[in-house]
């Protein structure tokens, strides 16, 4: 087999960067990032043949029957992991995994969104989108029990020279050594949170990259003795950690089909289906875009985080936000989904955000009138308003009866996520916290 430009490419940058090992990246259903770690001298036999690994160890992916994966490399992904602490050079490249017959693995979380990026393309749409990034850095605890100290405490956008800010700083440098755009990075409302910014980048490559982000973010962290994390919600009484994701479609030369000068808003019809697709189907996508079950203690009222299945554009508890630009601007004009969280596996949220808002644009779903903050609590309280669901086992419901996401994620991913995640309330309800030993051990 001839390797292509693009891996030859590769293979001789891998040579003049001294790299001694390359490892092979992939993603589980449940987004966590596994690797095969490859001398340099197999890059040429790994893009020429794959490399094999068994699937069926993997949670989430084949099983036994059908164990025989094979990871192939997508050379557009290499990078240098100059943020690694070792004393060899590491390059990274993502991978695409396959079955022993050569087709790409239906169970492959990086090909659903692939197969759902093809089929806006079809339509001659892009996929754009520029996620906040959300995390908490802490003081390591000193025990299981203890819970973590915030590593500074920081307000929203506070000018600081704490050791955190530094960490950040150097995330930031890394990533971007790595071909990551960050557009900006500051301090969050909670003590030791933070927020990366992304440069606006189609889907694929994006899931790339805040795969990417989030490795570097915790070695970069552990490297400065701090622990960081993405979990939702890791301390009662402070700010969640979400990942608000703004979104448009472009036509292939970068048009941004969702602006229109002459709207109110500054968004076309086309934008207005899209958002109305999202609305319509929130409820179903949402175990996808929140996860665990520490999700819904994030996305509770009174928290800015979205509750109630509305846009707007001031009102930030909406579940859909059209951000308002300068006059000059307007053709920046984009739709930021505020209910997805940092623990998502990017590559399936962001699937399934795209089929429910292409599904709009299809069916022309009319969309809502807006709930702007001087009308919201009013609403709030004199109509019924659809919320999204209030726990992970209410999520999963949703999702088990949504046609649109069994469709979005293909038969084996939307099987094999649902039994994961009913795995994982199972084991919680079966677990007693301290809150209910404090509450009730001697008192009943």
């Amino acid at each position: 087999m001839t390797l292509s430009e693009a891996a030859q490419t590769v293979v001789a940058r891998a040579e003049r960067d001294q790299i001694a090992y390359i490892d092979l990246q992939f993603t589980d259903i449940t987004g966590m990032v596994k690797m095969v770690q490859i001398p340099a001298r197999q890059l040429e036999a790994a893009f020429e043949h794959g490399i094999w690994f068994d699937g069926s160890a993997l949670e989430g992916f084949a099983r036994v029957a059908e164990s025989d994966m094979f990871l192939r490399p997508d050379a557009a992904t290499y990078a240098v992991q100059a943020w690694a602490s070792s004393t060899e050079r590491v390059a990274r490249l993502i991978c695409d995994v396959y079955t022993p017959t050569g087709d790409p693995y239906a169970g492959d979380p990086r090909g659903v969104l692939r197969r759902a990026t093809e089929i806006a393309a079809a339509h001659h749409y892009r996929y754009i989108v520029s996620p906040e990034l959300e995390f908490y850095l802490f003081r390591p605890p000193s025990g299981t029990a203890s819970p973590p100290q915030a590593g500074d405490h920081a307000g929203y956008f506070d000018v600081s020279d704490s050791q955190t800010q530094r960490v950040r700083r150097a995330i930031t440098d890394a990533l971007e050594a790595m071909g990551i755009q960050i557009d900006s990075a500051h301090s969050e409302v909670g003590d030791g949170q933070h927020e990366i910014d992304f440069a606006p980048l189609e889907a694929l490559p994006m899931a790339d990259a805040i795969m990417t982000a989030r490795l570097v973010v915790r070695s970069v962290a552990r490297d400065h003795g701090l622990l960081a994390t993405f979990m939702p919600k890791p301390l009662a009484g402070i700010a969640g950690s979400g990942m608000h994701t703004h979104q448009m479609l472009t036509d292939f030369n970068g048009t941004n089909l969702f602006a229109d000068s002459n709207d109110t808003y500054g968004l076309s019809a086309l934008g207005r289906t899209f958002m109305a697709g999202q609305l319509a189907h929130a409820r179903g996508i949402c175990a996808v875009l929140a996860p665990l079950v520490n999700s819904y203690k994030r996305l509770v009222a009174g928290l800015e985080a979205p509750v109630y299945l509305t846009w707007a554009q001031l009102n930030r508890a909406a579940l859909l936000r059209v951000p308002r630009n300068q006059p000059s601007g307007r053709e920046r004009a984009r739709v930021e989904l505020r209910c997805v969280d940092p623990s998502c596996n990017p590559y399936l949220a962001f699937a399934v955000m795209l089929h429910s808002g292409l599904d709009g644009i299809q069916q022309e779903t009319a969309l809502p009138p807006p709930a702007e903050e001087e009308l919201y609590a009013f609403n709030a309280r004199r109509r019924q308003m659809t919320t999204l669901p209030t726990s992970l086992h209410e999520a999963l419901e949703a999702l088990e009866h949504s046609e649109l996401a069994s469709t979005a994620l293909g038969l084996t991913v939307f099987e094999r996520f649902l039994e994961a995640k009913r795995l994982e309330w199972n084991d919680y309800v079966l677990s007693v916290s301290p809150w209910e030993l404090d509450r009730y051990l001697l008192n009943y």
